[in-house]
């Protein structure tokens, strides 16, 4: 064989070794996957791009199935000090099938725009985005093709996992939770989530907190009002707005959702919900998102489905990088722990506080804040900062704190004298005042 044989025998094994490749990486079919199905998607997807990708399961479901978790990121495998977190969560009711589909199809796109796409690439540059397509797996297995039953709706113990949250406002503790809702919770107590949403089915709009009352001071006008209720309304409007048709209020027909969103509280009141937890224990800001009229629409629908909400899925993750981030630095420099961030005039019922590299992100509307800073054994920091938009920046404002240490007595001061000292300078002190009576009694003469 000539030495030009060997060199076209050579490209031909390249160019088909890349059309092999490049059918694997063709646009993931659209139709509904089972668990098992899913499992090997997301184990092919984190080999095939492992420079930006991480698999990792949070627990498992009643039935032993993973509950997965596909990172993309330009740093998947860690938190890197400035790089927000942020969440998707999809089929929390497993008959709700539609935001399974939906985050399938988001993994599919970004993997393929990450290096070849500008937005994407800057967008999982600038943030770690954590997706979990079905919190309720064994409910997905057990459900049925109808728009309107609940057959598959709860979990393998008959538990809904959207009304098994601890409530502030019901008084639930942490008990009794069923192991997906364990895991979600253990998940928030290992990354610092800034911002998520949860897929759900059933009606088109977006929903955000509060979604419980217990008809205190946040009761308003039958909405549950929170302190940070301005960023809630633009989080659920962004997404209504970048959907193709949410914005209209009326997509299902049935309930108008003025410009498509809603105050959970005011559509119906929802005690255990995982939007309130994220939000009062999470500091993470989180609002459901209902994608579709009906729950387990027809395959042919899937297309269409996919399309009304894409953009809407980037443009919603974009919005972590609202307001500002930084560190607390004790007054050694050091990252500080556990410190209090607060905005004033917001009253939030669990207050925000720093992690184990001295972080805080609060996502804030752009304008001008008032922040008070404190930390045991320092003084309180107050500081007023204005908050442009940075959203455009792929960055929201970066601020750090630096704290100063109390002033400490000098150890001969007097608070630190000891009894005897304290009862001697007292004597003394009334020997004066005696003497100089003494003195003007004289005079007087």
């Amino acid at each position: 064989m000539s030495v030009n044989s060997d060199s076209r025998m050579v490209l031909f094994t390249l160019v088909w070794t890349l059309q092999m490749l490049l059918s694997f990486i063709q646009c993931l079919e659209l139709r509904y996957h089972n668990s098992v199905e899913v499992e090997k998607y997301l184990t092919e997807i984190s080999q095939n791009y492992s420079d930006f990708t991480h698999l990792y399961s949070i627990g498992k479901s009643v039935e032993g199935r993973d509950l997965w978790v596909l990172v993309l990121s330009k740093y998947p495998k860690e938190h890197r000090i400035g790089i927000p977190e942020f969440k998707y969560v999809g089929n929390m009711h497993g008959n709700e099938v539609v935001g399974r589909v939906m985050l399938l199809q988001l993994i599919d796109y970004l993997t393929q725009g990450y290096g070849s796409d500008s937005f994407v690439t800057r967008l999982l540059t600038s943030v770690r985005v954590h997706i979990l397509p079905s919190m309720n797996p064994d409910g997905f297995e057990a459900s049925e093709r109808d728009c309107y039953n609940t057959v598959g709706r709860y979990n393998k113990n008959g538990q809904d996992l959207n009304r098994n949250f601890p409530d502030a406002f019901s008084g639930n503790e942490e008990q009794g939770q069923e192991v997906e809702v364990q895991a979600v919770m253990k998940w928030l107590k290992t990354e610092m989530f800034v911002l998520s949403a949860n897929l759900h089915g059933g009606a088109v709009v977006a929903s955000y907190p509060y979604d419980n009352s217990n008809g205190g001071s946040e009761l308003q006008n039958d909405a549950s009002v929170s302190p940070d209720n301005d960023v809630f309304v633009h989080l659920a409007k962004t997404y209504s707005i970048s959907h193709a048709r949410m914005f209209y209020g009326n997509v299902c027909n049935d309930v108008n959702f003025p410009l498509g969103f809603t105050n959970g509280f005011y559509w119906y009141a929802l005690a255990g919900g995982m939007q309130d937890y994220n939000y009062l224990w999470g500091w993470c800001l989180e609002i459901t998102l209902e994608l579709s009229c009906c729950k387990f629409p027809p395959e042919s629908e899937l297309r269409g489905l996919w399309e009304d909400n894409r953009a809407a899925l980037l443009a919603y993750i974009k919005q972590v990088h609202l307001g500002v981030k930084g560190q607390v630095l004790d007054a050694n420099g050091t990252p500080a722990l556990n410190a209090e961030v607060k905005v004033m005039g917001r009253n939030n019922l669990t207050p925000y506080r720093t992690n184990m590299n001295g972080e805080y992100y609060r996502l804030l509307l752009p304008g001008k804040y008032t922040f008070r800073v404190s930390l045991a054994g320092h003084e309180p920091l107050t500081e007023t900062l204005s908050i442009p938009n940075g959203t455009e920046q792929f960055s929201a404002l970066t601020h750090n704190f630096q704290l100063r240490a109390l002033e400490t007595p000098s150890s001969g001061s007097q608070s630190s004298a000891s009894p005897e000292l304290k009862q001697y300078r007292y004597s003394c002190t009334m020997l004066v005042a005696q003497l100089i009576l003494l003195a003007c009694l004289l005079c007087s003469f």
